[in-house]
């Protein structure tokens, strides 16, 4: 009796033993897979524009090829994209035209986002006119409205560009235009056929922009300032990002390019019809040091 009680305590001790050391291993294997589980889903908002579809997709490659992210992309207006940041219901964006078309933006959301700065440098907006039409100046547009059939080419009504048009409107007394809304795509198909048949017109444009490439264009001059001086493209993210993901945080942060990087993303979407998150995955590949500059 006594022999088989001394062996039932053994394996008492022998399966404990073993029990424990499972224990241990799982506990040891689920701390080892924490950081992975703990990625969350990155949810950035864009406008439909040819340089946000660029910059945004750059930004979903290297968090999904280089950084092992989910990324979910939202296409919105110009204001829903900045109002989506600050109610937190995304991430971020890095489309925010600062200091003068989205600076309404900033002004009435800017306590409720985090602004990491510029991105891209040397941006422009205006009105643009193929080089040889000839007028130089946004002052003369009114005493030709019939040339361009009273009409100035828009995009989406959304857009702090168009916002900035309606100004230009008023301090320059066109009272023989009207301001046509669209979107990217339709401006540019209205430009693509008034030059194929060497006709006037007059667009809302931005720099960088592959029609610039693809086309010999002028920006209008601006004596008044409305549409203001060189601008700036910024990263701006929803506040408590920081603590929720440090390393996405950090990465948005970093992310800057020149609009020369930008403009050949655009040419390859453009051009040679890829598919934008093709494009993205390309440039990345081809700039491997650059992207490594962005990486935490």
């Amino acid at each position: 009796m006594k022999q088989m009680l001394t062996r039932i305590a053994l394996l008492l001790a022998a399966t404990l033993l073993v029990t424990g050391c499972q224990q241990e291993a799982q506990q040891s294997e689920g701390q080892a897979a924490a950081p992975e589980a703990e990625k969350k889903t990155v949810e950035l908002s864009y406008v439909e524009w040819a340089t946000e579809v660029a910059s945004t997709n750059v930004v979903q490659a290297v968090l999904q090829e280089k950084m092992g992210y989910e990324v979910e992309l939202t296409p919105v207006s110009g204001a829903a994209m900045w109002q989506a940041v600050a109610t937190g219901d995304v991430d971020g964006m890095v489309g925010a035209w600062l200091p003068t078309t989205h600076g309404h933006y900033l002004e009435k959301m800017g306590d409720r986002v985090v602004d990491l700065g510029p991105n891209l440098e040397g941006t422009k907006i205006g009105l643009v006119v193929p080089s040889y039409e000839a007028i130089d100046s946004i002052a003369e547009l009114d005493e030709n409205a019939e040339k361009f059939n009273g009409k100035i080419i828009g995009i989406d009504p959304g857009a702090g560009l168009m916002s900035k048009t309606e100004t230009v409107f008023e301090e320059y007394n066109l009272e023989n235009f009207k301001l046509v809304e669209g979107s990217g795509a339709t401006m540019t198909a209205a430009l693509s056929d008034a030059i194929r048949n060497e006709e006037w017109i007059v667009v809302t444009g931005w720099t960088p922009h592959w029609k610039f490439a693809r086309w010999d264009l002028k920006y209008l001059e601006d004596p008044k300032k409305v549409y203001g001086g060189a601008e700036k493209i910024h990263t701006i993210v929803r506040t408590g990002l920081q603590e929720d993901m440090p390393e996405v945080h950090a990465f948005l942060d970093a992310f800057q390019w020149s609009p020369e990087d930008m403009q050949q993303v655009m040419v390859w979407n453009r051009e040679e019809g890829a598919k934008p998150y093709e494009s993205a995955k390309r440039w990345i590949n081809e700039n491997p040091e650059k992207v490594q500059q962005w990486l935490p």
